[in-house]
């Protein structure tokens, strides 16, 4: 399968576009829907179709402290802004991985059915990583914390998607669906975030977070580090057991 291709290209009126291109598949008008559904903390899109997408071109600075308070901010706005359902009314992609995003009204059994257990599948794990993942996913209903409704996530929030422009941020490359509003939080932090502190704080000055939020990290973090022993193989297996360990230890 060709992989998808990017350049950056310049419009007749002046615009300066970053386009991404690849073979037909419905990842470039899920992405574009993801993009239009987050609003204005997301890039704009120009165009979009079974085989491209294009975006506005976002010249990026350093981040700075008041930019990391007001992402903090705007990313709450977001999340509250809420969803239907758990899911999202087009198809899901991760990367370029697929997702299920059927609509849920419980957050356990989604995560559990249409995050972590197809990629354990994938993933090609030893048979007790296995089994201790199938444990974890047992205990998500009593381990999720309080019932939320659902938040309107990004649902690939590492800090590579989260460009720093004009004093804000601007997202790109969603996996955007209806979710649970820690999920984006936990993946800020599994990679590192600038002024994280910051970008915590504020959100949950905007937004209060429930008790315990920090203590299900790892819960949050077993779906992504599941895509990347899928993406990367192995050298990601480590990390990812000791988030089944933790959230075992809830």
């Amino acid at each position: 399968m060709r992989p998808v291709a990017h350049r950056r290209e310049g419009l007749p009126d002046g615009r300066r576009v970053f386009v991404k291109t690849g073979p037909v598949s419905p990842l470039f008008t899920s992405e574009a829907a993801g993009l239009r559904w987050l609003g204005d903390i997301a890039a704009t899109v120009v165009e979009a179709g079974e085989d491209h997408i294009v975006v506005e071109w976002v010249d990026t600075e350093p981040p700075t402290p008041e930019a990391a308070e007001r992402f903090g901010r705007d990313l709450a706005r977001t999340h509250l802004l809420g969803a239907d359902a758990f899911g999202a009314p087009w198809p899901g992609f991760i990367a370029e991985l697929p997702m299920d995003n059927s609509p849920s009204h419980c957050w356990p059994e989604f995560y559990a059915r249409q995050r972590v257990l197809p990629f354990v599948r994938q993933a090609r794990l030893p048979a007790g990583d296995v089994r201790l993942i199938e444990q974890a996913v047992e205990r998500f209903p009593e381990v999720a914390g309080p019932a939320e409704p659902p938040a309107r996530i990004h649902g690939d929030l590492w800090s590579g998607n989260v460009l720093w422009s004009g004093g804000r941020c601007v997202l790109i490359d969603p996996a955007a669906h209806g979710g649970h509003r820690e999920t984006d939080l936990a993946m800020l932090a599994l990679f590192g975030a600038p002024y994280l502190d910051r970008i915590l704080g504020a959100y949950a000055e905007a937004a209060p977070l429930a008790d315990g939020w920090r203590e299900r990290v790892p819960l949050h973090q077993l779906h992504p580090l599941l895509v990347h022993v899928v993406l990367f193989g192995g050298s990601y297996r480590d990390s990812l057991m000791s988030a089944v360990r933790k959230v075992l230890s809830l």
